[in-house]
């Protein structure tokens, strides 16, 4: 990969940055449980993606402090959104898993995220929504490095 920190390489990645903010924080005000802080939500969305997991793995994978992340987990158990259970090799140890209601919720704000979106894309022109169709995967590996 060459130097991506001078001419239009800097330009480009310059623009990608601004452009993936001003959208996220565009979808962060699609929420649909406005009590739920952003990652509140995160934390959910990861239980989604990964399946049950310790309140230290939840810590690394959200980049946040295990104490952080023990307030966090329950703040969702309170709220009927996570169980804490019994780890099934370690005693010691929870698993933190999600709840139904959890799921209804991360499935109704999908889907108003979803419509958000698609009522954006609905203003390209087909040229430029097949360039968003292929970089699609890219951003998400983007997102996941």
């Amino acid at each position: 990969m060459s130097d991506l920190t001078h001419g239009d390489d800097a330009a480009a990645v310059n623009s990608l940055r601004s452009a993936v903010m001003r959208l996220s924080r565009r979808l962060k005000h699609q929420r649909v449980d406005e009590s739920l802080s952003p990652t509140e939500m995160s934390v959910l969305g990861t239980l989604a993606r990964c399946g049950t997991a310790t309140p230290g793995e939840l810590a690394r994978k959200e980049h946040v402090q295990p104490p952080s992340m023990t307030r966090i987990v329950a703040l969702l158990e309170a709220k009927g959104l996570v169980r804490l259970e019994p780890h099934p090799e370690d005693r010691r140890q929870k698993v933190v898993t999600q709840t139904e209601q959890a799921e209804a919720m991360l499935d109704e704000s999908r889907t108003k995220r979803n419509a958000f979106l698609a009522s954006l894309v609905e203003g390209l022109d087909e040229d430029e929504w097949a360039k968003l169709r292929a970089a699609a995967p890219v951003l998400e590996k983007l997102a996941h490095l």
